[in-house]
């Protein structure tokens, strides 16, 4: 036994003592607890956002994502008879800025390029840089319809801030040839004059448009939605551009030949109304707006009355034949070459005797026509002159044509009635001049006058009636002709081949108190005789130089045109007298 052995020691059985949990563990229930609070919070915000109230998110997320594009609508294309185009829209640029940009991403601060900015846009750099100086605005145009070339080089500079849009700008192939007709059009490409502004809302189109969406990257990766828009109107005029180009280049030549202040010129189709053809000089290019005076822009041929003067003399004939006081072949007694009416002096240039209706017109005989005009009742002559529509409107519809100028009186005298028959006392257009030759041409049926063949006109137009006989129409017509013959006072209006009627007229410009000094020369014709087919109407205003009667100066320009216009539209020669190579091989210049 080892004495050195402890007694062993008695275990003491019984209840465990309780231990106090340690603080760690009480966190670690808490984080638990936090955790789970947060991800049932996230949860409920979730399905808040997606399921009931997604909207503002959904449009969050389209600002980021979404754009609308639009699609251009270019106007429509002004066209001739032929499908040559005389209007039509070319795409260009407008260049923006949004200073609000330019002011957050320091844009002003890049000097140089803003520089160079204003050095290809041929500006003031600091007349450009102020326009953007308010960093609260949002949106200002630098400058409309630049090229792309100049758009190119302005993306190149990339100035933050400044940006490139979409535009069109109108462009006129035949320039000043046809820029009175065809009008203008405005910046915003909406039609100030002529056919633009007369047809503006069938030529402008609406805008198409695309909703888009783009990734992170700013490509499009899907097309939400697409609105289709409404394809602009094209125009189709009667206008032939070859007789256009031709007419306006004689109008111009005369009026520079004979130091007019203007010239003015309408060719038409006798048996439709078309307008073949209406110029004005001086004129403008409508390309090039920078030097434009409002007078180049009007369109005479509508816009300005004047006394069309011995022009009107084949009324009065008619007048005479229509109410039966004479005939054909009778004749009329002018001795002594002069008369006495209430006062007042009627005469001719010299004392032409006894002179038949033909004869009356080839000599253009005031005191012919004046006896003409008095054998016949006052309502009736004046409903002639009515009838022949030189007191309405033409029915082109055009903006800013004139109705012209007629005092109708109670009481008549005489004299007021023997100076309407040579053509004083009453004011016309060179279109309703014109439209009364056509008239006469057509077998006394008279015609509105035309400018567009497509589409057609939805306006009040004037139906075609008859207004005076056919055959004494076409026998006025055979006297006209001697006045292009020898004896007649236009032998310069002569085109050789072809059978030409016409007559002159050369008028005093009315003054305060009378007539002046200035003179306004026409000649209105037909050709060709045999079967009427065109009417011409030239017009040189004011004259200079030594030439002031319409037989020297108007004249010779009618026969450039109509013998042009006639060699254009292939019709066959008719004057079996008269035989040149020069125009029937080849037109005028033998080329």
């Amino acid at each position: 036994m080892n004495i050195f052995a402890l007694p062993a020691k008695k275990v003491k059985r019984g209840a465990r003592q309780n231990v106090t949990p340690s603080p760690v563990q009480w966190r670690f229930v808490l984080v638990i607890a936090i955790v789970m609070l947060v991800f049932a919070g996230l949860g409920v915000r979730a399905a808040y956002i997606q399921v009931i109230a997604p909207d503002n998110l959904i449009a969050q997320g389209d600002n980021r994502t979404m754009r609308t594009k639009d699609m251009p609508a270019y106007r429509g294309i002004i066209t001739d008879r032929n499908g040559v185009e005389l209007a039509v829209s070319v795409p260009v640029r407008a260049i923006y800025a949004d200073p609000k940009i330019i002011h957050e991403q320091g844009g002003l601060e890049q000097f140089e390029r803003w520089e160079a900015l204003a050095d290809v846009l041929g500006r003031d750099v600091e007349d450009l840089r102020s326009k953007v100086q308010n960093p609260k605005r949002r949106f200002v145009y630098l400058q409309r319809q630049v090229s792309p070339a100049m758009a190119d080089y302005v993306a190149k500079l990339d100035i933050p801030g400044i940006y490139l849009r979409r535009e069109s700008r109108r462009y006129y192939p035949n320039g000043e040839v046809t820029a009175q007709l065809i009008g203008i059009t405005d910046v915003d490409d909406s039609g100030l004059e002529g056919l633009e502004r007369l047809y503006d809302d069938w030529l402008t189109g609406t805008p198409g448009s695309k909703v888009i969406r783009r990734d992170a990257k700013g490509r499009q990766v899907e097309i939400l939605k697409s609105t289709d828009g409404e394809e602009a109107g094209n125009l189709k005029l009667t206008i032939d551009q070859r007789i256009q180009a031709l007419a306006y280049r004689e109008i111009k030549e005369a009026m520079l030949y004979y130091q007019a202040a203007s010239a003015s010129a309408i060719v038409l189709d006798a048996h439709t109304g078309d307008v073949l053809a209406m110029v004005n000089a001086p004129s403008f290019n409508p390309n090039d707006r920078s030097d434009v005076s409002p007078h180049r822009m009007r369109n005479r041929v509508l816009t300005d009355a004047f006394e069309p003067g011995s022009s009107l003399k084949p009324l009065a004939v008619l007048s005479a034949l229509e109410f039966g006081s004479v005939k054909v072949g009778d004749i009329v007694n002018t001795n002594p070459g002069w008369m006495r009416l209430g006062g007042s002096l009627v005469k001719d240039a010299r004392n032409y005797g006894k002179l038949t209706l033909e004869e009356i017109i080839q000599h253009s005989s005031n005191m012919g026509t004046s006896r003409l005009a008095l054998g016949v009742p006052k309502p009736f002559l004046l409903d002639t002159y009515y009838n022949m529509g030189l007191m309405s409107d033409t029915g082109t519809n055009m903006p800013g044509e004139s109705n012209g100028l007629f005092h109708e009186r109670s009481r008549w005298s005489d004299f007021e009635l023997a100076t309407l028959s040579f053509g004083y006392g009453i004011s016309v257009t060179t279109a309703q001049l014109a439209r009364m030759y056509a008239t006469l041409a057509n077998g006394g049926v008279s015609m509105p006058l035309n400018i567009v063949k497509q589409p057609q006109s939805t306006g009040y137009k004037p139906e075609p009636q008859r207004v005076v006989s056919e055959k004494n129409a076409r026998a006025v017509l055979e006297m006209m002709e001697s006045v292009v013959q020898r004896g007649g006072t236009a032998t310069k209006a002569a085109v050789p081949g072809y059978r030409v009627g016409g007559k002159t007229g050369t008028s005093r410009k009315a003054v305060a108190g009378g007539y002046g000094d200035e003179y306004v020369n026409i000649f209105a014709g037909v050709a060709p005789l045999s079967d009427p087919q065109i009417v011409t109407v030239v017009l040189i205003n004011e004259p200079g130089g030594d030439l002031y009667h319409a037989g020297d100066t108007a004249a010779p320009v009618f026969s450039e045109i109509m013998g042009g216009a006639l060699q254009l539209l292939n019709i066959a020669p008719d004057d079996k007298q008269v035989t040149s190579t020069k125009w029937l091989n080849g037109g005028r210049n033998g080329s």
